[in-house]
């Protein structure tokens, strides 16, 4: 554990408290009447077989690109055009929220909200991306004391201004923050402007939620599944 604990958690929002669209595909195809394997793009769970993926990966396009791209395609296969992001994650994932949640979340919230920790998201594009309705249907936000989204700041990480955005609002120093990205732009960006910054491999997201536990001196782990255990002493605040 760090030496000092952190005082706050700051989450990318899209693929940290959410599943990836990758991982819901078959959740969205039943919720579009799309036949079943339909959705074929899986992003960084095949990069080599999601070329759109690689060529966002190397910077050759932004990730708004990507996923306007696939909005799209999605778009067009249902006969409509889809000219921004939300229309398909609205009709994807519809009234069903909390299935799109990944399962550490709400047991995270508590343990954090237990100790007297801060909570905020920090997002490119929680709105543009997901729907204010769609975003105020998930009760757990309230726990969160700040929500810094670039939809309306237009200050999309890694700027740095970003992340000061967040700090300043949550009324921290970089240093006394954990962030969690699942991009590594992100990351780095995150650790080029001094926050103890965790990167998400989708792959093993209960890594990233373990390590930042440990920097805000809970002692506590994830070794399942949304199932979150007491491990010992928590570290002096």
């Amino acid at each position: 554990m760090a030496e000092t604990a952190a005082k706050a958690l700051i989450l990318d929002f899209g693929s940290v408290v959410t599943l990836t669209m990758f991982e819901t595909h078959r959740f969205s195809e039943r919720n579009l009447g799309l036949p079943e394997g339909t959705l074929t793009w899986m992003g960084p769970f095949d990069p080599e077989g999601d070329t759109l993926w690689a060529s966002m990966q190397r910077d050759e396009i932004t990730e708004r690109d990507y996923w306007l791209a696939r909005a799209k395609e999605t778009g067009t296969l249902l006969g409509e055009d889809w000219t921004e992001m939300a229309q398909f994650v609205v009709r994807a994932r519809g009234r069903n929220t909390h299935e799109i949640i990944r399962p550490e979340v709400v047991p995270l919230i508590g343990a954090l909200k237990a100790a007297g920790k801060k909570l905020a998201v920090l997002s490119n594009e929680l709105d543009m991306f997901f729907g204010a309705d769609l975003r105020r249907s998930l009760t757990f936000l309230d726990d969160f004391d700040v929500i810094t989204d670039g939809t309306y700041t237009e200050v999309l990480k890694p700027d740095a201004r970003a992340y000061r955005l967040c700090l300043d609002a949550l009324g921290l120093e970089a240093g006394e923050c954990v962030f969690i990205d699942d991009q590594m732009r992100n990351v780095r960006g995150g650790l080029d402007a001094g926050l103890r910054s965790v990167h998400l491999d989708v792959m093993r997201p209960r890594d990233a939620f373990n390590a930042a536990l440990a920097e805000l001196g809970i002692a506590a782990r994830f070794n399942a599944p949304g199932v979150l255990e007491t491990t010992g002493t928590e570290t002096a605040q």
